[in-house]
């Protein structure tokens, strides 16, 4: 399959580059003056390939205007908006929060499902694909506005083991764009319309990857009163903040049955 020009290069036990990773260059690294705009997409590109090298992931050269876009949030002309739900309750244990059940409205999604050989290069062609709908490709042929947290959701076997190759990226549309959501050039993303529904969360941080996600699927668990009253086998990854952050924000989500 076409990884849209984002590789692996070796095992893959590593770390990938997402759209997190793409959003944490420091204010000082970026310049002020439109008229730099050419040099310093080159050099955000430049210097996300070395961070890529210790993901063990090629950015290819077309990424140069959606990384720059997605890191100075187009030049500071949107904010990025949190996805809305409703707080139902919240569940604490020793001023520990241990979950929080939320109601999220209907929306519509822009999605990815892919079946790479690996975890790490599934989320890693996943996020290429939505970042340049974002970005690009799509039929309003703007910057549609980054909204957080970009979610994935994850299946895995009987026993909470494994995680499935099957893994779908999902971006929520900005409200502008709810009624009459841009199309995708790429045939493979698609726009879904996900019913309301009430979501058990729980907040967990540092690196998001096959062995966090077990882990985390099973804290959850245990932390709820009733964790059969939830779907059993596909679950949500949601990220908030970059991975170069010392505190990396994530949740893990249980769907309720409907």
């Amino acid at each position: 399959m076409d990884r849209g020009g984002c590789q692996m290069n070796g095992g893959g036990g590593g770390d990938v580059i997402t759209l997190e990773d793409l959003e944490s260059v420091s204010e000082e690294q970026l310049s002020d003056s439109p008229e730099e705009e050419q040099e310093e997409q080159g050099r955000l590109l430049r210097y996300w390939r070395d961070v890529a090298r210790g993901h063990q992931v090629e950015v290819p050269t077309d990424m140069a205007e959606p990384i720059h876009q997605i890191t100075t949030n187009n030049e500071g002309t949107h904010v990025r908006e949190q996805v809305p739900y409703t707080l139902i309750t919240r569940k604490e244990k020793c001023g520990e929060v241990l979950f929080e059940k939320r109601h999220y409205e209907k929306a519509h999604w822009a999605c990815i499902t892919v079946h790479e050989d690996t975890y790490e290069q599934s989320i890693c062609y996943g996020f290429m694909k939505i970042m340049r709908y974002i970005c690009q490709q799509n039929s309003a042929g703007s910057y549609l506005g980054m909204t957080i947290p970009i979610v994935t959701v994850v299946r895995t076997d009987e026993m909470h083991r494994t995680l499935s190759r099957a893994v779908t990226v999902a971006y929520y549309l900005p409200p502008p764009h709810q009624s009459e959501p841009p199309r995708p050039h790429d045939p493979e993303v698609t726009i879904e319309h996900w019913p309301a529904a009430v979501v058990y969360t729980r907040a967990f941080t540092g690196a998001t990857n096959e062995l966090t996600i077990i882990h985390e699927i099973s804290s959850l668990a245990e932390a709820l009163d009733c964790p059969a009253v939830c779907v059993s086998d596909s679950f949500i990854v949601a990220g908030y903040t970059n991975p170069a952050a010392a505190h990396r924000q994530n949740e893990i989500w249980f769907l309720e049955r409907p």
